[in-house]
């Protein structure tokens, strides 16, 4: 009997009445505080839901593999995100792949979900399971490769260069290997003085992803950071899966701080070289890529410091040369000779003008006389001279009749020197004042 109405039920030994349950409610939008369900009546009910459920084909890595008897356990991880699954199989069920079937295998099984209602466990019960085959997986990173390649992360626009000389280096690498030791010994053999920020990370397997991708981010938030490295000392095809995910790649691509690749060999090529800012062969080949040698740098410097000195001694040498020549030019070395010349052409041409304008002035001065004995010999002044007399009227007007005067006018007689009056009488002469 599930519950019955509540009432005055049969008395406890202490005579106390204990009340009857309610009937619990059929559904479980119907449960309320005071009519819950209790968790032997749920966990049925979850149990019967899931298997409903039919059978999933599951793709993951293999994580904590073990047996006991004939059952094997395992948890199936997702590859992209942290996120696993509870997984029982028959050992015989994976029998045929052998050694193959290990922890961070990747494979598909054939699963059906189970609730354990003690537990309140969710798993799943597996039947079958296979590899997934390379062929496959080089398939997926191929179709991965074009879509990335059309959202143009390859692209060499996007190609960031390297500084000339990082402070500090961000590593990322295995916890235990030799591509720390190879990328730190070699890059402070080249510059000593270098630092690096190494983040030790698992480089293969189920928690390689995330692991890698939050130091990336880390290294990259960090202001000190020049250059990231990613190195690996190379590995199987299989070992590589992880830089060639989804989710690592992009996360390599949204680096603002310029990131060198130094995965794999000359033959392996994960994603994550395509994407970097510098693909290196190998970690020391990234140690030699991001480093510059302080050996050959002082050797170029002390090279272009010699290159630079006799640049300059040449150049002095050239110019003093030719400031010696210019110097043994007579227009240099007796300047005077260039004036001398016109020196004397001006002397010569001053002289010239002075007997040009004496000549000129003589012929002037004697046309000057002529034009003057001319001119007295037509003056009336002349005329006056030789004892001859101007008579005017009082008017001014000149005399030259006798009927151009009346008895009484006064006249003005003009001599050679001076003027006299004179007034006319009546018998027509002129008559000068006493």
């Amino acid at each position: 009997m599930r519950g019955s109405a509540v009432g005055d039920g049969p008395a406890t030994g202490d005579g106390v009445p204990v009340p009857e349950r309610l009937p619990l409610p059929l559904k479980a939008a119907e449960t309320t505080p005071e009519r819950p369900w209790p968790v032997r009546h749920l966990a049925p009910k979850v149990a019967e839901y899931v298997a409903r459920m039919p059978a999933v084909w599951v793709e993951g890595q293999v994580l904590n593999l073990r047996r006991w008897n004939s059952l094997l356990f395992l948890t199936l991880r997702d590859t992209d995100l942290d996120m696993s699954l509870s997984v029982t199989l028959p050992a015989v069920a994976a029998m045929s792949l052998g050694d193959r079937f290990h922890d961070g295998a990747h494979v598909v099984v054939h699963a059906k979900p189970q609730f354990q209602p003690k537990k309140g466990s969710l798993g799943f019960s597996a039947d079958r399971v296979r590899l997934v085959g390379l062929g496959e997986l080089l398939a997926r990173i191929e179709h991965l490769k074009g879509v990335l390649a059309a959202e143009g992360l390859f692209d060499a626009s996007r190609k960031r260069p390297l500084p000339f000389l990082p402070g500090v280096i961000g590593l990322v690498c295995a916890q235990q290997g030799d591509a720390e030791h190879d990328v730190v010994s070699n890059a402070r053999a080249r510059w000593p003085a270098v630092q690096f920020e190494v983040r030790r990370v698992t480089v293969q397997g189920p928690s390689a992803v995330p692991e890698v991708t939050a130091a990336i981010a880390e290294l990259d938030a960090d202001p000190r950071v020049d250059v990231v490295v990613v190195a690996r000392g190379g590995g199987s095809f299989e070992d590589l899966l992880p830089f060639s995910n989804e989710t690592l790649v992009r996360a390599a691509a949204a680096c603002r701080t310029p990131l060198v690749s130094a995965i794999g060999h000359h033959m392996d090529s994960p994603l994550l070289d395509l994407v970097a800012d510098l693909r290196a062969s190998t970690p020391t080949d990234a140690a030699k890529r991001v480093v510059p040698d302080v050996t050959e740098e002082r050797a170029r410097l002390v090279q272009a410091r010699a290159r630079a000195h006799a640049a300059l001694q040449h150049r002095l040498a050239r110019e003093e040369h030719h400031l010696a020549q210019l110097r043994s030019r007579p227009v240099l070395a007796q300047p005077w000779t260039l004036v001398e010349p016109h020196e004397v052409r001006l002397h010569r041409a001053v002289d010239r003008g002075r007997t040009l304008l004496d000549a000129s002035l003589a012929r002037a001065g004697g046309e000057v006389g002529r034009l003057a004995a001319q001119v007295r010999a037509l003056s009336p002044a002349a005329t006056l001279e030789r004892g001859y007399a101007v008579v005017q009227r009082a008017d001014g007007a000149v005399v030259r009749r006798p009927d151009d005067v009346a008895p009484g006018d006064a006249l003005r007689v003009r001599l050679a020197e001076g003027e006299i009056g004179a007034t006319v009488d009546d018998g027509g002469s002129a008559t000068a004042p006493a």
